[in-house]
């Protein structure tokens, strides 16, 4: 599923005063200059949080339902434009007991149904990326419905992703393109094979299927890639989470669980990625290396090393 509205103009909140104290305080150490724009959170450890409790795993699961409120108007406050959740996998749906898939969807329209006049308040928009038309119907009209109500709201669009895998999202995209391909032929009348061929094959192809044209029809297509992701509970693995678009987003580890993750962890971590230097594969503004100092020369090769 992809964003179900259109882009909208973001519009700043200057609701930075309302950050608690000690939020306050890491956020007037930041550089305004040099804020993320998109954040991804992989939001893991309901389980063990309820585990180390003696607590049975709906209690965690309905702990991490409740914190995500805090994190979502503390992303507010701080004008990010862009958070994504990962809410819901693939693989919970299909690996998880039942009785704890049913539970979480009936947590989703809980948290939705509570949480609307919320966002609305906090002029929060939310969206869903996934395989939502797989969830169960009344879930799907509860999302629907949230959706219609935040649809005007001008702030951080919060993203959940449910019934979600990355994998399966490129997949989709692939199979758009084709299916698009051969709508194109049969508008023109002639097959795709004589279509391809009139143009040349492998031309044709590539300037059908190509990186940009793929990424426009991910579920993200109307988002930017995200500049950050935080994993909580100290996984150190990505979990088929928008591995298209986190190729060069920066990732920052926590063995925080998520039922203990505040606004003010988030901005620990926004913290920590203005400390690093992004690159996208070039070299950083503080490399000035000249790469034929760093060359031996040909005294300096091992003669077995040199041209015959």
């Amino acid at each position: 599923m992809r964003e179900t509205y259109p882009s909208r103009v973001y519009h700043r909140s200057n609701r930075v005063h309302e950050l608690t104290p000690e939020e306050r305080t890491v956020h007037d150490g930041l550089d305004p200059a040099r804020m993320p724009h998109h954040i991804a959170i992989i939001m893991d450890g309901n389980g063990r949080w309820a585990g180390k409790r003696s607590l049975k795993r709906f209690l965690g699961h309905q702990q991490g339902a409740e914190c995500v409120q805090y994190v979502v108007e503390t992303a507010s406050r701080i004008d990010l434009p862009w958070l994504t959740l990962y809410a819901f996998s693939l693989e919970n749906n299909l690996r998880r007991p039942r009785n704890e898939v049913n539970f979480l969807m009936k947590l989703l329209r809980t948290y939705l149904v509570s949480n609307v006049k919320r966002m609305n308040d906090n002029n929060i928009r939310v969206a869903y990326i996934g395989r939502t038309h797989e969830l169960p119907a009344e879930v799907q009209d509860t999302m629907q419905w949230a959706a219609e109500q935040t649809a005007r709201n001008t702030g951080t669009t919060l993203t959940l992703a449910l019934n979600y895998g990355a994998r399966s999202e490129i997949v989709d995209a692939a199979r758009t393109l084709v299916h698009n391909l051969m709508a194109e032929a049969h508008q023109r009348g002639i097959s795709v094979e004589d279509m391809l061929a009139a143009e040349g094959a492998d031309d044709a192809i590539k300037n059908r299927i190509d990186e940009p044209q793929l990424s426009a029809h991910l579920y993200t297509a109307q988002m930017p890639d995200p500049d950050l992701v935080i994993r909580t509970s100290g996984e150190q693995r990505i979990s088929n989470f928008l591995l298209w678009q986190i190729a060069y987003a920066e990732i920052f580890v926590t063995d925080r669980l998520w039922p203990d993750f505040r606004g003010i962890h988030l901005l620990e971590a926004i913290a920590d990625y203005q400390q690093r230097e992004r690159r996208f594969g070039g070299l950083g503004e503080s490399s000035d290396e000249a790469l034929s100092e760093t060359l031996p020369s040909a005294s300096e090769t091992p003669a077995e090393l040199l041209p015959r």
